[in-house]
């Protein structure tokens, strides 16, 4: 038996949603349900399509999945020979999935008579509305197996640094405009760090989230920082645009114009979209500008910020769409969220263990410190 849920399917099965009232809770609950995930996931990827009631038949299934994160990403063949790519999830909550879709849908709307139309991978829909597959403790959603451009190689030239912050600064002024159109998220870099300080206030942090008592206080006194530094730049009042803040260069394709450059040509995996300031995504073209180069083994250190063609970076999208100096005195703030948030409170519902306990040991005893010290000075060079 089952029931319209949303946009999807809930089984009446007896269990629970994967929304744990405790990280520990969550945890645990995640944990029993990624070993459902890693044994069932074909036959999820099946019984969604089924229930989406596409007439066409399901002629094999193939992982794609990228074996870093917790997701597993399928690309189904279908019997009239074109493709369907899947993401089943079971890691933190459904609900906030599935807002995060409805807001992503919203944006593909808005940018339809725009030159990014075609650049978001298309979330499949269902009576105007995203379709999902839930079942309580596992989800899926379906995406149009976008056509893919060249990548950039791992260590981009100057010229293409430049072209990618033109490009970028051109995608956010479009996504600033539409902004105002999308209805507002439950979640926010505030909130998000309020919750966090007082999960790190519990007698169990430790336990909760895999670290030492001293790696705990230095996490909690740096996210107590960021919370100062919000209030005190009132940042209520900045402007908040639809980010996709991953742009390692394996999400996102582009299309060579011979000596004119390139354009952006495909975006897909939405995994960390939110809508919040657009400087969440700067670290991740610091990365990619690095010359040392997007690296398949993961750091997350800072000084990617600090490089001379990340600063290149920077200009350019300036003199296309104009940072403030508030902006740029905010962005190691950005990048300490990006920590916090994403490498040790939620670490462990993006990526596989080994890597998420590695990155929040870094985090604590790295990462955070070298924030003491960070000489923001070259960045401000970008107003010269």
């Amino acid at each position: 038996m089952s029931m319209v849920f949303g946009v999807g399917k809930l089984k009446k099965n007896g269990t629970r949603p994967a929304t744990g009232s405790s990280p520990q809770s969550e945890s645990a609950t995640s944990i029993v349900n990624s070993q459902r995930v890693a044994n069932d996931a074909q036959y999820i990827v099946r019984a969604a399509w089924l229930d989406y009631g596409d007439l066409r038949q399901i002629t094999a299934v193939d992982e794609v999945s990228a074996h870093v994160s917790t997701n597993r990403v399928f690309r189904a063949s279908l019997d009239d020979g074109s493709h369907i790519v899947c993401k089943v999830s079971s890691y933190g909550s459904y609900f906030l999935f599935v807002e995060d879709h409805d807001r992503l849908f919203r944006c593909q709307q808005l940018l339809a008579n725009t030159r990014w139309a075609k650049f978001l991978a298309t979330i499949l829909s269902k009576n105007g509305r995203v379709y999902t597959w839930y079942d309580e403790s596992c989800w899926a959603v379906f995406y149009v197996d976008v056509e893919r451009g060249e990548q950039l190689p791992k260590i981009v030239t100057d010229d293409d640094v430049r072209n990618l912050a033109s490009e970028i600064a051109q995608f956010h002024n479009s996504c600033a405009l539409i902004a105002p159109q999308l209805s507002s998220t439950s979640n926010s870099i505030k909130g998000d760090a309020i919750h966090f300080l007082d999960q790190l206030m519990q007698p169990n942090a430790t336990e909760v989230f895999g670290l030492s008592q001293p790696d705990v206080a230095t996490v909690r006194q740096s996210t107590h920082q960021f919370l100062v530094e919000l209030e005190s730049i009132t940042f209520d009042e900045w402007q908040k645009i639809p980010i996709l803040l991953d742009w390692n260069l394996g999400n996102f394709s582009v299309q060579r114009n011979g000596d004119d450059g390139f354009q952006l040509m495909s975006r897909w995996d939405y995994d960390w979209f939110r809508i919040d300031t657009r400087l969440l995504d700067f670290y991740f073209f610091s990365r990619v500008s690095s010359k040392t180069g997007d690296k398949t083994s993961f750091t997350y250190s800072p000084h990617t910020l600090l490089e001379p063609k990340f600063i290149t970076f920077l200009k350019a999208y300036h003199s296309v769409n104009p940072l403030s100096e508030a902006e740029l005195r905010f962005l190691p703030f950005a990048y300490r969220f990006f920590i916090l948030n994403y490498v040790i409170r939620e670490g462990s519902k993006f990526f596989r263990s080994d890597l998420s306990a590695q990155f929040k040991q870094e985090a604590a005893r790295i990462y955070l410190p070298q924030l003491d010290n960070f000489d923001i000075t070259p960045l401000l060079a970008v107003l010269d």
